[in-house]
């Protein structure tokens, strides 16, 4: 709990407008998308990086957690104050300062929503081009904390990849300003990268200079169905191997696919698997890679493959393919959600391994996701109030996790470690790489306040232990 020393402190340095320590304001910040509540005991709504100082130095003098916070549509816990203390919330720090089409940079605060960058880039020729999932609603600060990528990633990479510098508030209250401008720039340790990815553990970012791309001059959408799921990931490996690289490659089991058709309505075909993917650049390459795309889709079983030619058709196909990972509760009432990685070339080893693994357990597992990077989003569908049913999905997702690793992959790919995946660590770290994190974290916050408890599993990495004082 916070002192009354702490209380009293932020309602003097905050407007009592921008602080709120009233249970039915701290319920709507106690979660995420992992729906795991823990409430915090206060909510403060800072304007500007001054505030987001005085509120973290207080915490270092105090000894409280503070946890920042975008729009709370992460899917591993890294948002909930498992430790209390007090969620800083950004939601009124959202103005995009600049957008500088000379240099193709965008100047943003944190809490500006992905999806409105990408128009008023857009609207001046230029191309944001990381897109979460949740892109309508995520934030520019929690896709850096994240490391967010999307569908987009196969092309055109991750948010480190737009991240030139950052101005970060620092666990000791102070501001740093780190990276730059401009395309290079090599002067000392890479800090910005540091701070990209490491979910809010290691300092708060109070602003953010984006890269910017021109927008492609041309682009086309397919949408191809197979009779089943190994087909799909044999035709995105040939794609890959055909040195063809989509802005777009989406894979879609035929469990993802019959939920969404049921849940959205857009006419989608009743079995099968299927593929959307996009093609962008310039005109004639567009094309090329259109017809290419396509031939390999055909030779490798395709039931189906049409082209998508008007903007209502696209809108619908993104429309069901964002709205996937909802429509699966119509199946089960609960669902482990896990983002694993492995080379493109390992795909289809990866969705017959999940399969066999699936069927062993007699659990239904939707697959579906960025199968141009091999990052497939892994739904096991279970129902917790059958305890046994809860035990294999548990004891399945370690059987994905040791699958993916021996394929060479990893056990995230988008949606970070929070708490969810933490007691995994161990499972792709060794205990070295694990205790150089941990000593970067101490050196950087030995308070251990900066949204404590996410990454290091318990005993692994630095624990925040509440004490009379705090």
């Amino acid at each position: 709990m916070l002192t009354d020393r702490a209380k009293k402190e932020l309602k003097k340095t905050l407007a009592p407008t921008n602080l709120s320590f009233e249970k039915e304001d701290l319920v709507c910040y106690a979660y995420d998308a992992t729906n795991s509540p823990m409430l915090p005991d206060a909510v403060v709504f800072p304007a500007a990086a001054q505030e987001v100082c005085a509120i973290v130095r207080l915490a270092f003098v105090e000894g409280f957690p503070v946890i920042p916070r975008g729009a709370g549509t992460g899917f591993t816990g890294g948002s909930v104050p498992v430790k209390g203390g007090v969620v800083v919330s950004f939601e009124r720090m959202n103005r995009i300062i600049e957008i500088d089409a000379d240099n193709l940079v965008a100047t943003v605060e944190p809490g500006v929503v992905t999806w409105e960058l990408q128009q008023e880039a857009a609207a001046k020729g230029l191309f944001y081009p990381p897109d979460p999932t949740s892109l309508k609603f995520s934030t520019i600060g929690g896709n850096i904390a994240e490391n967010a990528g999307g569908p987009r990633a196969v092309k055109y990479g991750v948010t480190r990849d737009y991240v030139l510098g950052l101005e970060v508030v620092v666990p000791t209250g102070e501001i740093v300003t780190i990276g730059a401008r401009t395309a290079k720039g090599v002067v000392g340790y890479d800090i910005t990268r540091l701070i990209v990815g490491s979910e809010g553990t290691l300092g708060m970012v109070t602003k953010a200079q984006l890269r910017l791309l021109p927008l492609p001059q041309a682009g086309r959408t397919i949408f191809a169905v197979f009779p089943a799921l190994k087909d799909a990931a044999a035709a995105v490996s040939r794609i890959i191997k055909a040195r063809i690289i989509p802005s777009t490659l989406e894979i879609v089991d035929s469990t993802s696919m019959r939920c969404v058709e049921e849940y959205a309505g857009i006419g989608l075909p009743k079995t099968g698997s299927f593929l959307l993917i996009e093609v962008d650049g310039g005109i004639e390459g567009v094309e090329r890679e259109a017809e290419e795309i396509r031939k390999i889709c055909v030779e490798t079983n395709a039931a189906s493959v049409e082209e998508a030619t008007d903007k209502k058709a696209v809108k619908d196909l993104w429309k069901a393919r964002r709205a996937i990972s909802a429509s699966l509760f119509r199946i089960k009432p609960n669902k482990i959600n896990e983002d694993i990685v492995v080379p493109r070339s390992s795909i289809v080893e990866l969705v017959s391994g999940i399969e066999e693994i699936a069927a062993r357990r007699g659990l239904l597992i939707a697959c579906f996701g960025h199968a141009g990077d091999g990052n497939i989003h892994v739904n096991i569908m279970y129902d917790k109030k059958i305890v046994k049913e809860a035990q294999s999905a548990q004891s399945a997702t370690t059987e994905v996790f040791e699958l993916t690793l021996s394929l060479g992959g990893t056990i995230s790919g988008e949606h970070g470690i929070g708490i969810t995946k933490s007691k995994y660590l161990d499972m792709e770290l060794t205990p070295a790489v694990i205790e150089m994190m941990k000593k970067i974290k101490m050196t950087l916050d030995p308070k251990g306040i900066m949204n404590p408890g996410k990454i290091f599993p318990e005993g692994v990495g630095p624990v925040f232990k509440k004490t009379a004082a705090n």
